[in-house]
């Protein structure tokens, strides 16, 4: 609701109101400028902004092993090095998705069995290790793709699409897990191979508003703002992500090259609501309910905040932000669906990840409780 300004009503000056002619001019004048003012519109007070509690809290896994996953673990051995994850300290679990990374989309395509992968999934992305989490209400999704696998997505695609998204289909249904599409093309990205990929997985897990079947949860990454991947973003914002016809379930504004300051973070989802209308052809807004925002949470060489301390962590800076922006062209309701964390465990060769003693209970958990992060995940809004 917007709210008018208050006008003070006629007061007198000295205690008595004069009753002589000064005084009646007084009044008239004063009469006519109270109609006058009922007559001019004024300016509406701006209404607070309402905010939106997140609803996504989650983190990618890169297992031990940079993002291969690619032995089979223990559920006790990998407890012992991802048990923040499962208990912020209090024995509820920091997050309420975790999405383990990546799965090769060549591999997936045809199946393969070899060394690291069993039927076209990583050996250790195991129906134990997804069960770990499910057990504790925690979402479970597996990405294809990434960075490193940019050309084997091109050559899945124009190989046969359609059977990579069955494929990954029937992967979801075995393991009732969800599916996030990771294709970091930049230049000339196969979207006619893409779209043919989204329409045979929807074929098997049509779209679902209420989120209870765990597979028919298909997401897809972006950039962290409208520059990059502008091919994939546009065609996501304009056909997949739409509030009144939804293919996608949403999208992760993914990290940018390096951790960003508050401003920059900001600025960069900012972009995805406004959208590029002078970009040729310009990418449509998307509604703040149809993504969320990530940060880095491990490094090579030091500790972050966002792991070890919620108070000076972009996922408190960034906070009011997400829980309250405003559409602008694309959606009805205000606030994004919340915040991403890059990565879990071991990302990369090099550095300790969020293995112990580096666990980030005091970032990401601290933060779970902070934004009380719904645990299991509920239906996501639609608007």
């Amino acid at each position: 609701m917007r709210h008018r300004p208050s006008r003070s009503s006629l007061r007198t000056t000295g205690g008595r109101r004069s009753c002589g002619i000064g005084g009646l001019r007084t009044s008239v004048l004063a009469v006519l400028g109270l109609l006058l003012a009922l007559l001019v519109p004024q300016a509406p007070v701006a209404s607070a902004a309402t905010v939106t509690p997140p609803q996504i809290y989650g983190a990618w896994h890169c297992g031990d092993d940079a993002c291969t996953w690619g032995t089979v673990r223990g559920v006790s051995a990998f407890d012992s090095m991802n048990h923040w994850l499962v208990d912020r300290g209090d024995g509820r679990p920091s997050v309420n998705l975790v999405v383990l990374s990546f799965v090769e989309p060549q591999r997936l395509l045809h199946r393969a069995n070899d060394a690291t992968t069993v039927d076209g999934v990583p050996r250790g992305m195991t129906r134990d290790i997804v069960q770990y989490f499910t057990s504790r209400g925690i979402r479970v999704m597996l990405s294809i793709g990434g960075i490193t696998y940019t050309d084997e997505w091109d050559a899945a695609l124009a190989e046969d699409a359609a059977r990579l998204g069955r494929n990954a289909a029937a992967v979801a249904s075995d393991l009732g897990v969800g599916i996030e599409i990771d294709y970091e093309q930049n230049t000339a990205p196969d979207l006619a191979g893409l779209q043919s990929f989204i329409d045979a997985y929807r074929a098997v897990h049509p779209y679902d508003a209420s989120g209870a079947d765990p597979a028919a949860r298909l997401t897809i990454d972006t950039a962290a703002g409208d520059r990059w991947l502008i091919g994939i973003n546009r065609k996501a914002t304009a056909d997949w992500l739409r509030t009144d016809r939804p293919v996608l379930d949403y999208a992760n504004a993914m990290v940018p090259a390096r951790q960003p300051s508050t401003s920059s973070a900001i600025a960069n989802w900012q972009e995805h609501v406004d959208g590029k209308p002078t970009y040729s052809p310009p990418v449509p807004p998307l509604a703040p309910a149809k993504f969320t925002g990530a940060v880095y949470i491990s490094d090579q060489t030091k500790s972050l905040p966002e792991c070890v301390d919620f108070a000076n962590s972009l996922q408190k800076s960034t906070g009011s932000y997400v829980q309250s922006v405003a559409p602008n062209g694309a959606g009805v309701s205000s606030g994004m669906l919340g915040h991403m964390f890059w990565a879990a465990e071991r990302p990369s060769t090099r550095g300790t990840g969020t293995q112990p003693p580096g666990t980030c209970e005091g970032g990401v958990g601290a933060g779970a409780t902070a934004y009380g992060i719904p645990l299991p995940m509920p239906p996501l809004r639609q608007g």
